[in-house]
């Protein structure tokens, strides 16, 4: 009898540990509290902790269990591409549209129909819910404001190409970056608004390749290059120049080009495969409207949905935005920027 209820207690405390340890849905369930969230973004990192903080503030239980990623946004794509029989995160935080519509067209995206996406046009998200607009992105050209004065600063992407700029250009690696390949595909689909032929695009590039002192590996490498002046302009999204200079102190001006600037569509998704419970908690908190607006005031976010009172920075902002077709670059841009990077990169 007495090894009958030894051997019962020890199959009791086995079956407790396996029920403790096991997975089976998105969230684990009692004491245990929320499963680990892993978070992909291209956020700055002021932004992406400033939301985390904020965050976790609001649900403790995620405390200590939300990992962050920054990396580029084509980095992320491709990194979810990659890990697709095994996914690895839960939030695409920081993607371009048509980098989104590529991660939902191979099924790496959850569908849903969150409670914030009635109130968002429609061309700023996915008919089938599986990637949002959160904010829009003006790509603009940018400068060091202590080489050079407002009025000596270029007033249009045409005078990037001007011999007076040589050496003086330092870009972003483009590959790697959403940003940088918006604004290389907008660049050529001015040439070409159908996209049907790429070739004076190229051509243009080839010009701003001659006058790019140098590639920066990523955003960091570049504010640190336009800061000593290793190249005094560059092509980059208005948030980013706006957080650098208000925030971090940078000599960093911008011109809002005279015939417009590519407005991006910058957006997230929960990956499939990932603790989808935890990315659509993320995602509802991320547009709640006092965050919008903390956003838009404190790191220059112009968000994709309306809110009640726009800080001073955006009402005053004039931007003027450049006639692109997205659907077309989303179709032509992988093609457009290998070819840039096998045969212009370097080659001007």
């Amino acid at each position: 009898m007495r090894r009958r209820l030894l051997l019962a207690g020890a199959l009791a405390t086995v079956l407790a540990a396996g029920t403790a340890c096991g997975g089976g849905g998105d969230d684990a369930s009692g004491d245990a509290g929320a499963e680990k969230l892993t978070i992909y973004t291209a956020r700055d990192k002021k932004v992406s902790t400033f939301v985390v903080d904020q965050f976790t503030a609001k649900y403790p239980e995620y405390k200590g269990k939300v990992e962050i990623l920054n990396l580029g946004a084509q980095e992320i794509l491709e990194r979810v591409r990659a890990e697709k029989a095994n996914p690895q995160a839960d939030v695409w935080w920081g993607g371009t549209q048509q980098g989104l519509s590529a991660g939902a067209s191979e099924d790496l995206l959850t569908g849903w129909q969150p409670a914030f996406a009635a109130k968002m046009d429609a061309k700023y998200k996915d008919a089938e819910g599986r990637w949002f607009g959160e904010i829009l992105l003006p790509e603009v050209i940018m400068y060091n404001n202590k080489a050079l004065t407002p009025e000596q600063a270029p007033k249009d992407w045409d005078d990037l190409l001007k011999p007076e700029w040589k050496d003086k250009i330092v870009i972003r690696d483009v590959a790697a970056s959403g940003t940088m390949r918006s604004i290389y595909a907008s660049m050529i689909m001015r040439q070409s608004p159908d996209g049907s032929n790429p070739q004076p695009g190229y051509d243009w590039l080839k010009k701003l390749d001659a006058n790019t002192g140098s590639y920066a590996a990523n955003p960091a490498d570049l504010y640190l290059k336009l800061s000593r002046q290793q190249g005094v302009l560059s092509a980059w999204n208005l948030q980013d120049i706006l957080l650098q200079a208000n925030q971090s102190n940078m000599p960093f001006g911008y011109v809002m080009p005279a015939s417009g600037a590519p407005v991006l569509v910058d957006g997230i998704a929960a990956v499939k495969g990932g603790n989808t419970t935890g990315a659509q908690k993320f995602m509802e908190f991320l547009f709640d409207d006092a965050l919008r607006a903390d956003l838009a005031k404190d790191y220059y976010q112009i968000p994709a949905v309306e809110i009640a009172e726009k800080p001073q920075w955006l009402a005053e902002l004039n931007l003027k935005p450049l006639d692109v077709n997205w659907d077309v670059i989303g179709k032509n841009e992988t093609e457009w920027i290998n070819h840039w990077n096998s045969q212009i990169k370097n080659k001007g």
